[in-house]
């Protein structure tokens, strides 16, 4: 079969997206008509961003201009819901940004219930609080409190720069989050190296990490990902625009996934990389060689580690 054709075909998990990231850009047009005639520049194969400065000022341009209530947040979550079904996605994990409440002064809680009632039949979704390495504020510490008691908040993530100092809250907040039922991610191994994700497994305790990929510059930090069944939402036309390897070749999703490290697909922040999910399947196949019987591997990883009951997972893995 066609390895396109067969990427389609293929049932899908998407575990690290922003949905603040993934804004469909026909909404952000409709909502500012010639303001967005045309796509980002950043959606060129051979754009690269400078640094995350450069990529982080765009995206949240974008967002400013269209997250202005819960009611948007749940057209936008409409849109990608619908968007993932049709390309045979059956399960999601997506975050919203705890800085984007601050700054729009918006009702974390009424984002998360506008987002989950956006949630379709035949989908399974799951959703996190993005919170940045300086997040926990005076103004922003009630909410971010209130939170661990969200019926409809799945889970908690660490979001932003990775090089900002991490206040000394956060492993006690992560380790509540976990006691209110919630489960753990956190970004690293991304602008910074394997260190950091070595911190952000045992100081955190993070359940599962999105990126992670520079966690292969370190044998005993691979090993601590492998004792300890650990998996990396990796990204890697994400990593290739913000300069995190040097060229697609040179992408470690190989080395990872031969350590023993189950590694899962996501597009990370679409609107800013004007990547499909597809796209990164592609880019295994392309790029690093990954046979259709791999790149089925790469996608059942993402079942296993879905958030769903084992009767779900089953099913689903069946499809295969």
């Amino acid at each position: 079969m066609d390895t396109h054709k067969y990427i389609q075909a293929l049932p899908k998990t998407e575990t690290h997206l922003h949905l603040e990231g993934a804004l469909p850009w026909p909404l952000l047009q409709a909502t500012h008509p010639g303001k967005y005639a045309s796509p980002p520049a950043s959606w060129a194969p051979d754009f690269r961003f400078r640094d995350f400065a450069h990529f982080e000022t765009e995206l949240l341009g974008y967002a400013a201009d269209f997250f202005i209530s819960a009611q948007r947040y749940h057209e936008c979550a409409q849109a990608i819901f619908s968007d993932r079904l049709a390309r045979n996605i059956r399960y999601m994990e997506l975050s919203f940004a705890s800085g984007c409440m601050d700054f729009m002064n918006l009702d974390g809680r009424e984002v998360c219930d506008a987002i989950r009632s956006a949630v379709p039949a035949g989908l399974e979704v799951r959703i996190f609080f993005g919170i940045h390495h300086d997040g926990y504020t005076e103004k922003m510490a009630p909410m971010l409190e209130a939170a661990l008691g969200w019926e409809n908040l799945d889970g908690i993530d660490l979001h932003g720069t990775e090089t900002t100092p991490l206040g000394h809250w956060a492993q006690d907040y992560w380790r509540r989050a976990r006691d209110a039922g919630k489960f753990t991610k956190a970004h690293a191994g991304e602008f910074c190296g394997p260190d950091f994700v070595r911190h952000v497994v045992e100081i955190l305790g993070a359940q599962r990490i999105q990126h992670g990929v520079r966690a292969i510059e370190d044998a005993s930090v691979i090993d601590l990902l492998r004792e300890r069944g650990i998996s990396l939402d990796v990204c890697p036309i994400s990593n290739l625009k913000l300069g995190i390897v040097p060229s697609p070749d040179r992408h470690p999703i190989r080395q990872l996934l031969d350590a023993g490290i189950p590694c899962t697909l996501s597009t990370d922040d679409p609107i800013s990389f004007g990547n499909t999910l597809e796209d990164e399947y592609l880019f295994l196949a392309t790029h690093l060689g990954f046979s259709h019987e791999e790149l089925a591997a790469v996608a059942r990883n993402g079942f296993r580690a879905a958030l769903v009951s084992e009767e779900w997972r089953t099913a689903n893995l069946a499809l295969f």
